[in-house]
């Protein structure tokens, strides 16, 4: 059975290079950044549901309402829903986003106002099964059952 997963955090959580590191060579990566439109990701998500293709959407994900389109339609598919939740210390958070240049450094202002939003997840929502992640003190992510 093809999966979805979400991820859900600031930027400068770690959700991209986690995304990297779990799931390069085994889902098609959705992320709004890359994709400049949410136009061309929806027509990108449609696709790999159309296909079976187990996708991760690599975006912020903040509150539930942005989830929302995601699992409706992964859920119609009959894919199972992954979602990891990823750990928002803003001071970390924000030095992780200062180090980045050109278009991906986002103004400390966005990624408080994302914080703002962040919403936890929950299993009524859609998830098959939920992660906690966070980075631990050598860079390392830690994944853990969810606990509601």
């Amino acid at each position: 059975m093809p999966e979805l997963v979400v991820l859900m955090g600031i930027q400068g959580s770690g959700k991209s290079t986690f995304c990297r590191e779990r799931f390069y060579d085994s889902h098609v990566r959705i992320n709004l950044d890359m994709l400049r439109t949410r136009h061309r990701e929806r027509v990108l998500f449609e696709t790999t549901l159309k296909l079976g293709l187990s996708c991760v959407i690599d975006n912020t994900n903040p509150a539930r309402s942005d989830r929302t389109r995601y699992l409706a339609a992964a859920k119609q598919a009959d894919y199972t829903i992954t979602g990891y939740f990823f750990e928002a210390k803003i001071d970390a958070c924000l030095a992780r986003n200062a180090r980045r240049t050109g278009k991906a450094r986002i103004p400390d202002a966005g990624v408080r106002a994302t914080r703002n939003r962040l919403e936890a997840p929950s299993f009524e929502e859609g998830f098959g099964t939920l992660y906690f992640v966070r980075i631990d003190e050598n860079d390392r992510f830690l994944v853990e059952d969810w606990k509601q």
